[in-house]
């Protein structure tokens, strides 16, 4: 971890509707905690991601110590996507539903004030990041998991219904996509070496959880230089649904059909697939992915 070096000036970049509201409620507190620091604050709100994202960028332009992330992982996400590959370093307030990339990073959830607090203390930790090139030319970082088969189905499902509201939509999609799923046929290169075969899900993780502390990849580690994948070969639906609940533990790995790998490029295929990451919308398959070593500068907690 590098020398701290406490920020002067940060731009604030909000998503007042992550965690159902919680970060517009918490925004302000972040802000406020910061200020109370000696730091100066850049708030950026847009009505869209991407005007978010352009209004950040400019904010960025100015001239800036960090990129602050107020919101859930999607909120991380995008600004990943400003802040990857450069000096700039990336604070994390975590409001949202999932916050998978801040247990990641041992930041506190639910308690903006205490990660605004870790911000202002300038403690930066050197990670890699994931690459994605999707076949329709979409090429997007992500710091968590990507994701394809069953789980991005899920998603896709739950993005076309408005009722019910939060985690329930993701429970009745998950319901409604069992109904139907099937295993795909998979194509997957890990640096050259193919592991083809039928799959209920292929994940591919620089981080170790999703969709709120889902361990779907406990081997990754986020700053080894290598990617995690996890294979989950075809299954019953009844064995499907034993083995599901165990993702929440880690201990999924154990079951027979599971298989773990790492590596540096993934090279990934399946038909009408199309991957998330750090529960955002990539695009289709095939998607090429690689890891960025060091390629982020986090805000972190003191270690020791």
């Amino acid at each position: 971890m590098a020398a701290p070096q406490p920020p002067r000036r940060v731009v604030l970049l909000i998503n007042p509707t992550s965690g159902r509201g919680r970060g517009g409620r918490n925004a302000p507190l972040a802000a406020d905690r910061l200020r109370a620091r000696g730091v100066h604050v850049v708030e950026v709100c847009g009505q869209s991601a991407d005007e978010s994202f352009e209004l950040a960028r400019q904010a960025l332009d100015e001239g800036a110590d960090a990129l602050v992330a107020c919101g859930g992982d999607g909120t991380v996400h995008l600004a990943l996507q400003l802040v990857a590959g450069t000096e700039t370093p990336l604070g994390i307030i975590p409001v949202g539903t999932g916050d998978d990339n801040a247990r990641t990073l041992g930041l506190p959830l639910a308690d903006a004030e205490a990660a605004a607090d870790i911000v202002a203390s300038g403690h930066v930790r050197t990670v890699d990041a994931g690459r994605i090139s999707a076949a329709d030319g979409v090429q997007r970082w992500f710091l968590g998991v990507m994701s394809s088969g069953f789980d991005s189905a899920v998603n896709e499902r739950a993005n076309t219904i408005s009722w019910p509201k939060g985690q329930a939509r993701y429970l009745v999609s998950i319901l409604g996509e069992l109904r139907v799923f099937k295993p795909l046929p998979y194509t997957v290169v890990i640096d050259d070496v193919h592991h083809d075969g039928k799959a209920m899900l292929v994940a591919v993780g620089n981080g170790v959880s999703y969709g709120g502390g889902m361990k779907v990849c406990p081997s990754a580690i986020v700053d080894d230089g290598e990617l995690s994948v996890l294979f989950l070969a075809e299954l019953g639906k009844p064995t499907f649904l034993r083995v599901l609940p165990k993702v929440f533990s880690g201990t999924h790995v154990t079951h027979p059909a599971v298989t773990e790998y790492s590596g540096r490029r993934i090279h990934l295929d399946a038909p009408d697939q199309i991957v998330y990451a750090d529960g955002e919308r990539v695009g289709p398959l095939p998607a090429d992915i690689e890891v960025a070593p060091g390629a982020v500068r986090v805000i972190v907690p003191a270690q020791g």
